[in-house]
């Protein structure tokens, strides 16, 4: 029904455009977030656990930027192309805020 639904608004892979990005920025978010807890971190214990926190999702996030960029869905070494991307989806969001 949702596949349906998003052809019929004209938003088919978009999800999945719209996912990955989220989890890109989310990984994004946990290297800055690790990094800066690795810093304040007191205990040889704790630092190991962050070092391997950190280690994760620095490879997640190269997995995902590399299946977004296998897609056609992130353009990181190309800022015109990434900005045509990143407009193409804001005005469907706009789209379908409406």
């Amino acid at each position: 029904m949702t596949n349906m639904l998003q052809k019929i608004a004209g938003m088919a892979g978009m999800t999945d455009q719209v996912i990955a990005t989220d989890f890109l920025i989310s990984t994004k978010t946990a290297v800055r977030n690790l990094s800066f807890a690795l810093t304040e971190s007191v205990t040889p214990e704790v630092r190991e656990a962050l070092q391997k926190q950190l280690s994760y999702s620095i490879e997640a996030h190269e997995k995902i930027s590399q299946y977004m960029m296998e897609k056609g869905y992130y353009h990181p070494s190309d800022l015109d192309e990434q900005l045509s991307i990143d407009l193409k989806a804001s005005k469907a969001a706009i789209k379908l805020a409406k």
